[in-house]
């Protein structure tokens, strides 16, 4: 085989298979928005009902307990491992690792530069160690309901302050403002 052709073959071979990595991408995508998208309005369902019934200093619970066992749940059910992580976290397994912190620290630069933060999202093939896996995050903005217990301290009542601070003494998940990035949605797929 002539130099020319060595070189020409994997390179013709690369570029006739690019669109059908495109594809499987927009499919994985399509596939990570729909689980990411059925975990938060759930959670936020059952918390306003909890709110109701105990108050927010009962309703802690909601996000400690039933939102890692939603996202359990759904982990289970779809393939994809599930979780919400922040920059600012409260629980400590919400720590995100390198990549996810890259991701986060984006969110806040495209959304100090005007972005809305509903719309942030990232999805890509990555490789974790020696396994090609599939990333997805979603920005979980903060609405009006989580500053009870997340936002300004003229906002937190004493009894959520209390509880939090019994519940998580290393808390940093306070101080946010209406549709601040208090964290995000992420998941991922081995492929």
């Amino acid at each position: 085989m002539n130099k020319t052709l060595r070189i020409a073959l994997p390179l013709a071979l690369a570029i006739a298979a690019a669109p059908a990595f495109a594809a499987d991408d927009a499919k994985l995508l399509e596939e990570a928005r729909g689980v990411a998208s059925g975990i938060p309005p759930k959670l936020l369902t059952v918390l306003e009902e909890e709110i109701k019934k105990a108050g927010p200093e009962g309703a802690i619970g909601v996000c400690r307990e039933k939102a890692p066992a939603m996202a359990k749940a759904a982990s289970e059910k779809s393939g994809w491992a599930i979780r919400r992580v922040s920059l600012k976290n409260r629980n400590p397994k919400a720590v995100p690792d390198a990549w996810e912190e890259a991701v986060l620290k984006d969110f806040d630069k495209r959304t100090a530069a005007g972005e809305k933060p509903t719309g942030l999202e990232r999805g890509e093939v990555v490789m974790d160690g020696d396994k090609k896996m599939y990333r997805y995050m979603k920005a979980l903005p903060t609405q009006d309901l989580c500053l009870q217990c997340h936002g300004t301290s003229d906002r937190v009542s004493p009894a959520v302050q209390a509880r939090l601070k019994e519940l998580y003494p290393d808390d940093k998940a306070v101080g946010y403002h209406a549709a601040e990035i208090r964290g995000a949605i992420t998941l991922k797929k081995p492929l």
